[in-house]
């Protein structure tokens, strides 16, 4: 699925405030509640999503360039970035989330038409990539609170596109699966498919969700009849 970067960065806009709404509406000391990740605090994810946010600026700072700046400046930098920032008071934290974001807005804008087809070695793909990359990390981060935002908030649009990228980067070796997704005219599959396969059918939103570990796919039906699989490990 190709979609212009640039047309893709008021997704990531978008997102971004409604995750900012959400952290707006947290709370006193939230940042030290526990999100839905395991060990993870609301701290950690809010972190997160801003250090990304300029581990990506680097990113497109490279393409833009020519000057090779890596995504993060040593093998340890992203654990201890969400380490040192987890504690901040709330308020801190989600200035952060809107400078990261704008820094992040602001090198893409600064991206000339060639610059997008840059390679980028360390991640294997072209800087057109971030800004659904981004995008990716935001919705689904948003997820991660656990203050009220669901897959059900998720767009058409980003929803299929997520389930499509963890269907096309399921490892060779994953249990095999049929997902046909309401609305889809042909099913999508991920392994070595056989006539013994567990068929998987939901609404798209609730597929991708199951898939990306963000939902436990009570709403999903197994054909033949029988436990819902253990879907593989994402992310």
């Amino acid at each position: 699925m190709t979609i212009d970067p640039l047309v893709l960065m008021t997704d990531v806009d978008q997102a971004t405030e409604r995750l900012i709404r959400t952290a707006e509406g947290l709370e006193r000391g939230a940042e030290h509640a526990p999100s839905l990740l395991p060990g993870w605090t609301i701290g950690h994810v809010l972190t997160h999503v801003a250090r990304n946010a300029d581990s990506y600026t680097n990113l497109l700072t490279w393409a833009r360039t020519g000057i090779e700046t890596p995504q993060y400046p040593t093998p340890t930098a992203r654990e201890e970035g969400i380490e040192a920032g987890r504690g901040r008071p709330l308020a801190e934290q989600i200035a952060d989330l809107r400078e990261s974001h704008e820094r992040f807005a602001d090198a893409a804008a600064a991206m000339p038409a060639e610059a997008w087809t840059f390679h980028l070695p360390s991640t294997g793909r072209s800087a057109a990539f971030l800004p659904w990359g981004r995008l990716r990390e935001v919705e689904v981060h948003h997820v991660d609170l656990g203050r009220g935002y669901t897959p059900e908030d998720w767009s058409d649009a980003f929803a299929l596109r997520l389930l499509r990228e963890i269907v096309g980067g399921a490892a060779g070796d994953t249990p095999a699966l049929v997902l046909r997704p309401h609305g889809l005219e042909h099913p999508l599959t991920i392994g070595a498919v056989t006539d013994a396969t567990p068929s998987i059918g939901g609404p798209t939103r609730s597929i991708a969700a199951w898939l990306a570990g963000r939902a436990d796919g009570a709403d999903l039906t197994v054909s033949p009849d029988g436990v819902l699989p253990t879907p593989p490990r994402w992310k």
